[in-house]
């Protein structure tokens, strides 16, 4: 009878040597990161020498005026910019498509339609924000996609007429009609 043979090839080997790295990976991992424990023993430990904690309970936290100036003009820098390049992300992806060279002269017609239609929503949205911040306001983003619109406002109180004439002037850029018109307020 044939005894069996154990062949030890390279392929044996280098599992080998990966699974012994990945254990040495592993241990030390465990061994630098000790503060895990540590958490969570002081969180047990002060949840049991402290008062009961009501998580549905909210505070009030007074902040400084020019923090919140400072993060509403933070949010309206990031809106623009982020608004930007999206808007630039279609018109790269129409400028593609109508470059494409296999496509129908119906297909080019269409794409060419698109082009007009999201320059016109740009220019619309150009004009809404002008508008709006001759009104008095400090600030405003507008968005619009052909049936809606959504006017971001930079204001410490909206009340029904500064919104009836933001609504105004929406509806007399844009052909969205008057349920389709959202207005937020930033503090």
């Amino acid at each position: 009878m044939k005894k069996p043979t154990v062949i030890i090839g390279k392929k044996q080997i280098i599992m080998a040597c990966l699974t012994l790295m990945l254990t040495i990976a592993v241990y030390i991992n465990y061994v630098t990161a000790p503060e895990l424990k540590g958490k969570a023993d002081k969180t047990a430990a002060s949840a049991e020498g402290s008062e009961s904690i009501n998580y549905g309970d909210t505070e009030f936290v007074n902040a400084d005026a020019e923090s919140l100036s400072a993060e509403a003009t933070d949010y309206f820098a990031q809106a623009r910019l982020d608004k930007m390049n999206n808007r630039d992300e279609a018109v790269q992806t129409l400028q593609t498509i109508i470059g494409g060279g296999d496509i129908t002269e119906d297909e080019m017609v269409v794409n060419a339609l698109d082009a007009v239609q999201v320059s016109k929503l740009i220019e619309s949205e150009g004009t809404i924000e002008s508008l709006v911040k001759a009104q008095g306001f400090e600030d405003c983003v507008a968005y619009l996609d052909g049936e809606t619109a959504k006017v971001v406002v930079k204001t410490q109180g909206l009340d029904k007429a500064q919104a009836a004439s933001i609504k105004e002037i929406i509806l007399g850029v844009t052909e969205v009609s008057a349920q389709n018109i959202r207005i937020f307020e930033v503090k």
